[in-house]
């Protein structure tokens, strides 16, 4: 079997030939791929209503009308990623993916952040092949990516929940004034999504176009919980489910879910100015040795190197980073307080 060679004349970055820069990010990508597919598993609940929806919104304009428009790169962008969507579809982790990105408060499709990721790792493993010298670098660079991206999405949901449930104590109080002024909870709904701010408001009007479309109150609200992770608002939803079997003073007892949930933020609060030195110090004692070592490793690899390569060096490594997460996480335990 004759294996296939690449021109010799190919020009060089970093004294590498271009031709296996080429080779190592297809393989790349070839990893980030088989990646996504063994994370995302076949069958599961897809969002049906959406695509629905949007299959139905694409009839406004005829096909001749589509045909004398010029095509745009951006349309381009969006044709390109709408297949990718019907792709992605059939594995149970899209959904996941698009609940994820929603609780994240990111206007982005499934298929945008996967070809926004995969971008990057493209990028950061064409970087660490020019650093390093070699083709293998690029591998294992859009694995750490993908990975690095699931951290930075729960970072930005912890974000957004901590945003949703400040703003909750008072927005239940203008659902029991609007209550107490005669409107009905569907109609109450609809007056804080447009009197409240975002991301409450965004959450309340999602609801209220659910509800115009014949989805159910308490269905409404369970989706709300399911987008939400929020213990707060879960008592609230309760709450309004059990009053509508029961019946009662559902304004009263919004009044009262509201204190509390205002005396629970107010605690949290001084609980968290209280241990935020604690906090501040286990990330840094954690992140500055493993940011020190790695601007040495870029600066002077040479000074560096035999951390890597001998045995004592790797011994030392692994007691190190062993007893930094040990530290990490009993301080995290320590600080960490339920109220």
């Amino acid at each position: 079997m004759i294996s296939p060679s690449l021109p010799a004349d190919l020009p060089t970055v970093a004294g590498l030939n271009l031709g296996s820069l080429i080779l190592a990010a297809i393989a790349g990508l070839a990893v980030m791929l088989v990646v996504f597919g063994l994370s995302s598993g076949r069958g599961g609940e897809v969002d049906d209503i959406t695509r629905r929806l949007e299959r139905y919104a694409e009839l406004g304009d005829s096909a001749e009308t589509r045909e004398r428009k010029p095509v745009t790169p951006g349309e381009l962008l969006d044709r390109f990623t709408d297949s990718l969507n019907g792709v992605l579809a059939r594995s149970s982790r899209t959904g996941r993916l698009t609940e994820e990105l929603a609780r994240a408060d990111l206007k982005l499709k499934s298929s945008e952040w996967v070809l926004g990721v995969l971008a990057a790792g493209v990028v950061v493993g064409v970087l660490a092949t020019m650093r390093f010298g070699t083709p293998i670098a690029f591998l294992p660079s859009p694995v750490a990516v993908w990975f690095i991206s699931g951290f930075v999405l729960r970072f930005l949901q912890a974000r957004r929940r901590k945003k949703f449930d400040k703003q909750l104590g008072d927005t239940i109080v203008l659902l029991s004034n609007a209550l107490k002024a005669g409107y009905s909870f569907a109609q109450a709904v609809s007056t804080v999504s447009r009197s409240a701010r975002p991301p409450i408001a965004d959450e309340f009007s999602r609801a209220t176009r659910e509800m115009a479309l014949g989805i159910s109150v308490d269905d409404a609200l369970n989706h709300m919980v399911r987008r939400n992770v929020s213990e707060d608002f879960d008592l609230m939803v309760t709450a309004v489910q059990i009053h509508r079997v029961v019946g009662g003073n559902l304004a009263e007892i919004l009044d009262t879910i509201a204190h509390t949930i205002r005396e629970r933020v107010r605690i949290k609060g001084e609980i968290s100015a209280l241990t935020a030195q604690a906090r501040a110090s286990g990330w840094i004692i954690t992140v500055l040795p493993l940011g020190l070592a790695g601007m040495l490793e870029v600066i002077s690899p040479d000074y560096f190197n035999p951390m890597f390569h001998e045995t004592m060096g790797i011994v030392m490594l692994a007691i190190g980073g062993f007893s930094m997460a040990i530290g990490f996480a009993i301080i995290q335990k320590i600080v960490k307080i339920e109220v």
